[in-house]
């Protein structure tokens, strides 16, 4: 197969069914089996980036999100929020995230900035 651009989902199926058989052979960095591969995942990558595309969530949902992966409660919130009830407020989408929440919460807790300045609807 030689290597060509993914115009189509018949392309993309050609590649990946490629891309598996190489990484079932393990090649080395370097070698021509490894730069084929290599050059392969970056075209599928561009592709699925292109037609699959991934929205962000919600800042609500992020935070949640990383609530449930540190295991962390409203009141380990507070720093970065305020007061348990303004954090119930943000949590129930009453309240908007201010800038100042965004930016502690974004240090503090790694969530990306573009997840938390999304437009959302408050309830």
């Amino acid at each position: 197969m030689e290597i060509r651009p993914i115009h189509n989902e018949a392309d993309y199926r050609r590649t990946l069914k490629e891309v598996s058989r190489l990484m079932d052979h393990d090649p080395d960095i370097g070698t021509p089996e490894g730069d084929r591969l290599d050059v392969l995942v970056t075209l599928v990558q561009a592709y699925e980036t292109k037609h699959f595309p991934i929205e962000s969530p919600d800042p609500i949902e992020a935070i949640k999100f990383r609530m449930e992966q540190a295991g962390l409660t409203a009141k380990d919130l507070e720093p970065m929020i305020g007061q348990r009830n303004r954090v119930y407020e943000i949590l129930n989408g009453k309240r908007a995230l201010t800038l100042p929440m965004i930016w502690k919460l974004h240090q503090e807790l790694g969530i990306p900035a573009e997840s938390l300045i999304r437009p959302y609807t408050l309830a």
